[in-house]
């Protein structure tokens, strides 16, 4: 059972790495990524709890903060100065 949920998990994050190298915008660019890190967390999430060894589970963290960091920088990025405040 849980190598069929790698496998999806696999599967998953390769139809997110497509859309990630030849999404028309930005946004998909993003939302590709988003999928792709979750992908490969659910992934060593399977593949952690099948070996009943919880070391990895730090790598979730990280790459959830890697992640949730990409997607807000992506999105200042899509919204562009005009929406930023401005400091004085």
């Amino acid at each position: 059972m849980t190598f069929a949920a790698i496998i999806c998990f696999t599967i998953a994050g390769l139809c997110g790495l497509y859309r990630l190298l030849v999404g028309p915008d930005l946004a998909d660019r993003i939302m590709a990524l988003d999928v792709s890190l979750i992908s490969l967390m659910g992934a060593i999430t399977v593949d952690s709890a099948r070996r009943n060894d919880p070391t990895n589970l730090i790598m979730l963290a990280v790459i959830a903060i890697v992640g949730f960091t990409a997607t807000l920088a992506g999105t200042r990025f899509i919204e562009g100065p005009s929406t930023q405040k401005e400091t004085k």
